[in-house]
């Protein structure tokens, strides 16, 4: 394994920016953004090797992009709407506070199996069929599965399986 040390601000530049309850968003807005479909944005750099790994999977026909990049004000509401709708000890696992979101780094996508009821907070992306696939060939196009199960502990989020980082295509194998 390679070992990488980086000085304590490099954690806000680059694909591998760290953001998390401890260490808030620092970078700007990123300004680069393209979109997915009507409500979906993401930074350019990321939504490139996204498209080619959906096309290379048969298109969008099944798979949704629920949730891309994220402005401050939109991650406020959502996280506001979460504790008037769910309460507390739902939110807090499953959505992350205001200035602590990877959505805000525009890197973050979450996705979901097409289907006629999909949740935006908690989408349908099963380890199995279309999802799985999606799963195996996600780091050949620079993306990791960002909070696993059994990873909560170290991550501070709840297990969410459609929740897609993309972290660059050097990194893949890290």
């Amino acid at each position: 394994m390679t070992e990488r040390r980086l000085e304590r601000s490099a954690v806000h530049r680059g694909d591998l920016i760290l953001v998390n309850a401890q260490l808030p968003f620092a970078g700007p807005e990123e300004q680069d953004r393209v979109r997915l479909d009507a409500n979906v944005m993401l930074a350019r750099r990321a939504a490139e090797p996204l498209r080619r790994l959906v096309r290379a999977l048969g298109g969008w026909s099944v798979l949704v992009p629920v949730s891309g990049w994220r402005s401050q004000r939109e991650q406020q509401e959502i996280y506001e709407s979460s504790l008037r709708q769910n309460g507390r000890a739902f939110t807090e696992p499953f959505v992350a506070l205001p200035g602590h979101s990877e959505h805000q780094t525009g890197l973050a996508i979450d996705l979901g199996q097409a289907g006629p009821d999909l949740d935006f907070i908690c989408p349908d992306f099963p380890y199995c069929g279309i999802c799985q696939k999606f799963r195996r060939r996600a780091a050949d196009y620079g993306f990791v599965e960002r909070y696993r199960a059994g990873k909560e502990s170290v991550t501070g989020i709840a297990h969410e399986p459609w929740h897609f980082r993309y972290v660059g295509r050097p990194m893949r194998r890290l």
